[in-house]
């Protein structure tokens, strides 16, 4: 339950519904408002929004201008990287657009890439984010705020009220 008196702050979980949209397009990005919770202060939202919901209280609202520095980051066109297919399981089915998680096993860091062309060369890898570039505007509304349990901050991220942890 949320009280009415709490603020957005580190620490604290937040509940918020949002809708999402590109600069000079009419369409939201997704169908429909989109609910999640968080964990405030842990780099679980894109950082310009995190930022501009500290102090807000439960039902207030407001729109939201992100530039890309503030979302996906800048588009780098030298982020592409030709693979050959033979690196690729056989039984997977590639498509253009198709995300992709890639693990370097030498640094044990794991990337995300979109399938940008397949060709006779192999599968250019696109390492940008598909909004890489793009500047947002945000409909957000705080649905509720409350602290967070000592093992939401243990772990950094919100626990669902039927997720069990044991030690």
């Amino acid at each position: 339950m949320s009280n009415p008196s709490l603020t957005v702050n580190d620490g604290m979980v937040v509940s918020l519904v949002y809708t999402m949209r590109i600069e000079g397009d009419d369409e939201a990005l997704n169908d429909g408002p989109v609910s999640v919770s968080y964990l405030h202060g842990e780099s679980s939202l894109l950082p310009g929004l995190e930022e501009t919901l500290y102090g807000m209280h439960a039902g207030e609202e407001k729109n939201v201008v992100l530039e890309p520095d503030e979302a996906f980051g800048d588009y780098d066109p030298d982020a592409f990287e030709m693979v050959p297919m033979s690196e690729f399981p056989g039984d997977v089915e590639l498509e253009t657009g198709m995300a992709l998680e890639l693990h370097d096993e030498e640094t044990d860091e794991v990337y995300e890439a979109y399938i940008a062309e397949i060709n006779d060369e192999g599968v250019l890898l696109d390492f940008n984010h598909p909004l890489a570039g793009e500047t947002l505007h945000v409909h957000v509304r705080v649905t509720a705020v409350r602290p967070a349990t000592p093992d939401e901050l243990a772990h950094g991220h919100v626990h669902d009220e039927h997720e069990i942890h044991l030690n």
